[in-house]
């Protein structure tokens, strides 16, 4: 049987009372990646896919986490600013903006990445797949006021001492 909890995630997904409820999901989602080492996350238990970012804050300096919904784009990740609706970006995209290189935890598995920020009829043309993928990105959009930005992250070479 196919698990239907990605079908009622993506309707949940478009519901504005759902971005009231942001705090208690960031909050809780947070808890569960780090208890499970990364493996488990609540976008993961809704069967999407799901990554831990880490950022150098810009002007910290300091690593950042985040978790994040994730567009699978061939062997890219494709993560796109939301920040549920808010008026301003979330913090991780003037970290990247700042420090392109960052890692990301997907299922238990650390990854280097390298971000480039897509604009133009590049963004166009993936924002457009991204509303097929995640079709709450049009709401939050509406709600924020503003484009979301849509980050690129491109595997890089291993953390040093590790094998890709």
């Amino acid at each position: 049987m196919r698990n239907p909890l990605p079908v009622l995630a993506r309707a949940l997904g478009r519901r504005p009372w759902l971005m009231k409820l942001a705090s208690a999901i960031v909050w809780a989602d947070h808890r569960l990646h780090r208890v499970s080492r990364g493996r488990v996350s609540l976008v993961g238990i809704a069967g999407l896919p799901s990554l831990r970012l880490t950022t150098l804050g810009r002007r910290s300096g300091l690593p950042r986490d985040t978790n994040l919904l994730y567009f699978p784009h061939g062997s890219d990740y494709v993560v796109t600013g939301s920040n549920w609706g808010r008026e301003r970006d979330p913090a991780w995209t003037f970290n990247l903006r700042a420090h392109p290189e960052a890692t990301v935890l997907v299922r238990g598995r650390e990854v280097a990445v390298k971000a480039r920020e897509l604009k133009g009829p590049e963004r166009d043309a993936m924002w457009r797949a991204l509303l097929a993928f995640w079709p709450g990105y049009e709401m939050e959009r509406a709600e924020a006021g503003r484009e979301l930005p849509i980050f690129v992250l491109s595997p890089g070479d291993p953390p040093t001492g590790e094998q890709p």
